[in-house]
């Protein structure tokens, strides 16, 4: 019997409840408080200021099941395992138990809970890192030894393979972020199934990491007991466990199928996507087109329903980069533009798939209005990149890139429309352009690690201070309508997104600014205190709408004490001390970006 996504779900919380963890909530795809990166995109996110020593307020054992995007794997969805967005089920221990606890347990979830048998799992470790004197892991090899793995399912890799971190190898790790070496575990599905021609390592004998698809990764543990600093790498104080599986590729794992769209938590999207289109997925020439709609009108779905709205910037961009893919895929698929019509159901397909875990009933249409009018407002786009290709009578890489750039056309497309023309061009000049691009956006992306919890700069912790005094000025100036729907922090300035029935005039503006800096002037405590969620709420702590919140909560209050405080909100940190640390603040700009939302700038 095949299990299933719900089954799963519940099989992996009873067996970490067993092990007196407890549930932390899923935080939203568009991290709050945090700029070190664009979307959450690994469920150790929210615990970054735990795994660097503070105490958590559930404890010191936790797991999840976290909703994760990655933007940077756009260009890799269409194969049978890649996707933009996925679910992480992940455990931690908080300086609690370390590797020998952590590799059995996960051994005996896979082969006694899920039964999984032992022949067709392979195990690795990290080899060590000279260059950064990281030793060799040894430990772990023994105890996947004592646990009766083969040692010819043992394989020992560099930083590249078997070193965890949010920013990568320990050479790209920006200061005061926390990493350290895995030990992952990999499902075979068997010597007989067919290479893939463009691995790279296809003439090679295969491995757990050689790429060809014989090999599926599905469980991760990460021994985090490392931070990067100046001088190098230091132990944390407490040695930590972070552990995270894909849920999707346990599923394949589990049904002996290396296609996670073939699982069913895709299976019905698929279907819904070859009536839509009246194609079958069987055939090889429609596959990559179905899994690229699938994944991508999945990951809007869910960008969306977190407060995304298509744009040209940031998230935004990602949002609007999915959603014209989706629909030149559809093109491709059948000759055709997507519509409104025959969208919706796919739509819909993929928030039932995801009923009472993340969806209600309510989501589908305010959630299919945006993916509406942004199709809509491509195909237009659509329609005026067709009539630019028409009129390009000797076509050069540069130009076939900015149509890929600007209107969303893959190369593939460009050169099917041109080869009906007798017509051709350069793909080196394509390809340059296109790695300039992608450089661009890695340095970008880099650029993101400035600030958040993994920045405990001087000028980024005022700056997530002050950003409390802004939220509370502002239900002082406009009023209960307030709601908070994002910030986003660096060194540089605070950004703050909400909600407002009243649009703020420039007189409220000087209003808040003026509330702000009297706060500063008044040096005012801040501390914290750490409740039950609901005496939290009683006392009046202001939360994120979106967020949901475990049990226990932390608070932190800007008053001499909680009962009487100015400002009192659900929070993580890192906070300065005291208000008078705080410089004066200026508001620089307001701007409209929805319907009665309002991003604010302030220095």
């Amino acid at each position: 019997m095949q299990i299933t996504h719900f089954q799963l779900r519940k099989i992996f919380s009873k067996f970490w409840q067993e092990k007196d963890h407890k549930e932390i909530p899923p935080i939203p795809l568009i991290p709050q408080n945090d700029s070190t990166t664009l979307f959450t995109g690994s469920g150790m996110q929210q615990l970054v200021p735990y795994l660097l020593g503070e105490v958590h307020p559930l404890g010191k054992r936790l797991y999840n099941i976290q909703p994760c995007f990655r933007s940077q794997d756009i260009d890799e969805v269409g194969d049978n395992r890649h996707t933009t967005f996925f679910e992480m089920m992940g455990n931690w221990s908080l300086g609690d138990y370390f590797k020998k606890e952590q590799l059995i347990w996960f051994w005996n979830f896979l082969t006694k809970e899920l039964g999984f048998k032992k022949e067709r799992l392979y195990v690795t470790v990290f080899q060590g890192d000279e260059k950064n004197h990281l030793s060799a892991d040894i430990e772990s090899i023994e105890i996947w030894k004592s646990l009766r793995v083969d040692e010819n399912h043992i394989f020992q890799y560099s930083p590249t393979k078997n070193w965890w971190s949010r920013a990568g190898i320990p050479d790209n790790m920006p200061e005061n972020e926390p990493g350290g070496p895995d030990s992952e575990v990999f499902y075979d599905f068997g010597e007989n199934l067919k290479i893939h021609e463009n691995s790279p390592f296809k003439d090679q004998a295969c491995h757990p990491n050689c790429d060809c698809g014989r090999f599926l990764e599905i469980g991760n543990s990460v021994f985090m007991q490392y931070k990067k600093t100046e001088k190098g790498f230091e132990e944390l104080p407490n040695k930590n466990v972070d552990f995270g599986g894909g849920l999707e590729r346990i599923l394949a794992a589990l049904n002996n199928n290396p296609d996670i769209f073939q699982t069913d938590i895709y299976f019905n999207i698929i279907k819904t996507i070859e009536k839509t289109a009246n194609q079958s997925y069987t055939d090889e020439k429609n596959k990559k087109k179905m899994r690229v709609i699938a994944d991508h009108l999945k990951g809007a779905v869910f960008l969306i329903k977190d407060g995304v709205y298509p744009s040209n910037k940031e998230r935004g961009y990602f949002l609007r980069r999915l959603l014209r893919r989706t629909a030149v895929k559809f093109l491709q698929l059948k000759n055709q533009n997507i519509t409104s019509n025959n969208l919706k159901p796919i739509v819909e397909e993929i928030i039932n798939t995801y009923q009472d875990v993340y969806f209600k009933n309510n989501d589908l249409e305010n959630i299919y209005q945006i993916i509406s009018e942004e199709i809509n407002r491509f195909n237009k786009t659509l329609s005026q990149g067709l009539k630019i290709l028409a009129k390009i009578e000797k076509p050069t890489g540069k130009q076939i890139f900015d149509l890929y750039q600007s209107y969303g056309f893959p190369k593939e497309l460009t050169e099917e429309l041109l080869k009906e023309k007798g017509l051709s061009f350069d793909e080196k000049e394509f390809e340059k352009e296109l790695k300039k691009h992608r450089d661009l956006s890695r340095t970008a992306s880099a650029g993101m690690f400035k600030g958040g919890l993994a920045d405990k700069s001087e000028q980024t912790i005022k700056y997530h201070t002050a950003t409390h005094l802004l939220h509370q000025a502002l239900f002082d100036v406009l009023g209960n309508s307030i709601k908070q729907e994002g910030s986003h922090i660096t060194g540089e300035r605070l950004r703050f997104d909400f909600y407002s029935l009243k649009k703020p005039t420039d007189q409220d503006l000087i209003k808040i600014e003026e509330i702000i800096n009297k706060k500063i002037e008044e040096k005012i405590p801040v501390n914290f205190v750490i409740l039950k969620k609901e005496e939290a709420y009683k006392i009046g702590a202001k939360s994120f709408f979106r967020e949901k919140y475990p049990e226990m909560v932390k608070v932190y209050y800007i008053g001499q004490n909680l009962e009487n405080a100015y400002s009192k909100e659900f929070c993580d940190g890192p906070h300065v001390k005291n208000t008078q640390t705080i410089d004066k603040i200026n508001i620089i700009k307001l701007e409209k970006i929805g319907s009665n939302l309002y991003r604010l700038y302030a220095k």
